[in-house]
């Protein structure tokens, strides 16, 4: 185990990207296991915290396999090798995206209310979630918020394999992943305690913040 709970895990992270303190970082969180990561970070480099919900894009009859990911501004990123492989129609992969998009907006929906989102022009965004596998999805929510001008755009996962770590540390100007295990089969492997983090949890921790904020 290298962490004993997702907080712990924030809190290391943390004194990695003290380097931010004072400089107003927009922290995004992937929920839902990414929001207690983030609490711990924003903690330390103050800045503002909100979210950033990509969705994995499900294989036909095998929904645990991704044919990639979609951010919430439409970024879509594919597994050009597994949709080959499959024979994935194109038709299929729009009614995907569809679907996700509309879960994402649910989520949306659920978490943040009608707050608006932040602008992420000329921004230092620090992307935060508590471990990666394949980077489907976290490729996605990177490519959208380079899209929309981030200024500086940072990845902060605690663990990941190294491939994949390799891959994503080309999508961003900063990574900061504690630990890249060759001996990688998921995520929660890593951890103590790696209860789902509820959808309840997730309003609270970031109701907590934004009332302090306002």
């Amino acid at each position: 185990m290298l962490f004993s709970d997702r907080y712990e895990a924030g809190r290391r992270l943390a004194e990695k990207l003290s380097h931010y303190q004072g400089q107003n970082p927009l922290i995004l969180a992937v929920p839902r296991g990414g929001i207690p990561v983030a609490r711990e970070i924003l903690r330390v480099t103050g800045g503002r915290l909100d979210l950033v919900i990509p969705r994995k894009l499900s294989a036909p009859q095998n929904p645990e396999l991704a044919l990639g990911a979609v951010a919430p501004d439409g970024t879509v990123v594919l597994e050009e090798r597994i949709v080959t492989k499959l024979g994935v129609s194109q038709e299929y992969i729009r009614e995907e995206v569809a679907r996700q998009l509309a879960e994402i907006q649910r989520r949306l929906q659920r978490f943040r209310g009608g707050r608006p989102f932040p602008s992420l022009d000329g921004e230092i965004v620090i992307v935060v979630d508590d471990g990666v596998a394949t980077g489907a999805t976290l490729r996605a929510a990177l490519r959208m918020v380079r899209g929309k001008g981030a200024r500086s755009l940072v990845l902060a996962v605690p663990v990941g394999p190294p491939e994949t770590i390799a891959a994503l540390g080309r999508e961003v100007d900063e990574l900061v992943c504690l630990a890249t295990p060759e001996n990688f089969y998921a995520v929660g492997q890593f951890y103590r305690d790696f209860t789902q983090t509820s959808d309840r949890e997730v309003e609270a921790l970031l109701q907590q913040v934004w009332d302090t904020k306002e």
